[in-house]
């Protein structure tokens, strides 16, 4: 279920904070309890792609020690694990509200057609990705019924496809000659072309959150112009980001390495301290 990549579903919580809604404990409670539930809905999600993909994962050099390639978790166990915390998931979300059932269920079958079909067509594929990461805002502001700034769901859902075609880009550079048979859609990609799509997608994901800061509406009492010294942030952000994809010696994944690179950490925490900063702080 990949609990290190849990840290994704750290974008439910945005709503949250750009509400200005973190000091009500009801709302901290209810936010608490949706990023749970989308880690139990990625979770399965991580499993039924290693299901569907099981045969692929086997040639690949990192991807071959996860557990049901390397048959440490047996295929006729990992089906019905699935389907029990599928349930459970869902129950759970509706519970909560209707909306918030609803968004985690487009989530799941989203990434349902990614795993059947979608995940075979380049670009469309990470565009996918990406619109998983708006469904987790959405699924924030579902669960304590907040509106959304189009220039922030605009910006998450550019700066997730950015990190998308980032990791397709390092998988370029370390697959080889076996690319077609560790994900089949590699053998659609070309190293230039995805270059050249982060390089815009980089750039757009940028001119939108200066959007957001110029232009963005809020129904809250800080102004988006505030934020003014993020941009900074943002801008080394995206860029070290890109460096991280050219870095491809030991296989490690970028999303993966960006989480321990120290540059990037600093900077995201120094861009987090700012936000928090402006919003709350005065």
């Amino acid at each position: 279920m990949r609990p290190h990549q849990w840290v994704k579903n750290l974008f439910v919580v945005a709503p949250l904070i750009f509400a200005e809604r973190a000091a009500d404990t009801r709302n901290l409670v209810d936010i608490g309890l949706a990023f749970v539930l989308f880690c139990l809905f990625s979770g399965c999600v991580y499993i039924l792609n290693d299901l569907m993909d099981v045969e692929q994962d086997r040639v690949h050099p990192v991807k071959r020690h996860r557990p049901i390639a390397s048959g440490r978790l047996p295929v006729g166990l990992a089906w019905p694990a699935l389907v029990v915390i599928l349930g459970l998931a869902a129950v759970g979300a509706f519970s909560i509200s209707g909306a918030l059932g609803a968004v985690c269920c487009a989530y799941f079958g989203l990434n349902v057609a990614y795993s059947l079909l979608l995940k075979h067509v380049p670009f469309v594929d990470v565009s996918i990705i990406a619109s998983g990461f708006v469904l987790r805002i959405y699924g924030g502001a579902s669960a304590i019924d907040v509106p959304l700034s189009i220039w922030l769901t605009s910006c998450t859902f550019l700066l997730a496809l950015f990190l998308g075609l980032g990791k397709r880009k390092h998988e370029l550079l370390t697959s080889g000659d076996s690319a077609a048979k560790q994900r089949k859609v590699l053998k659609y990609y070309r190293l230039a072309a995805v270059r050249l799509a982060m390089s815009l997608s980089a750039a757009a994901t940028a001119m939108c959150y200066v959007a957001y800061i110029v232009a963005g509406e809020t129904l809250q009492v800080f102004e988006p112009i505030d934020l003014f010294a993020t941009i900074p942030c943002v801008l080394l952000g995206l860029w070290r980001f890109y460096g991280l994809t050219e870095r491809h010696g030991d296989g490690q994944s970028p999303t993966d390495r960006m989480l321990v690179d120290k540059v990037f950490v600093l900077n995201l925490v120094c861009w987090a301290a700012i936000v928090v900063f402006v919003i709350y702080g005065r």
